[in-house]
């Protein structure tokens, strides 16, 4: 099943749910800054993306917003690009669609 949050796709999966984000980097801080047209979540991050701390900043941030342990976040399609396909495990689309509402007050310019 989909749900869509403003255009924010997410879908139900067996153990867990899946969505898109596009990810921008070295921003002044971490924020869910809007949903996109296309129904990804963008993301700013102050990591840089060399080396995989972009990645791993943001398995931190999306395991903190929605209460989850990092090892229930997956990035599982996108690991070298902007756009991400996620993966949470133990957590409804329902769930999602609660905790990562774009921040209240994020800048926005377009990146």
């Amino acid at each position: 099943m989909t749900r869509k949050l403003d255009n924010f796709n997410i879908t139900d999966a067996k153990r867990g749910a899946a969505f898109t984000v596009r990810v921008v980097t070295r921003a002044q801080r971490d924020e869910i800054a809007s949903v996109e047209e296309g129904g990804s979540l963008k993301i700013r991050l102050t990591a840089s993306p060399a080396d995989g701390q972009a990645n791993a900043a943001l398995i931190k941030f999306l395991a903190a917003r929605l209460g989850v342990p990092e090892s229930a976040v997956e990035i599982v399609a996108g690991q070298d690009r902007r756009d991400k396909m996620i993966s949470v495990e133990g957590i409804t689309a329902a769930d999602v669609e609660q905790r990562l509402r774009p921040d209240e007050g994020a800048a926005t310019t377009d990146d």
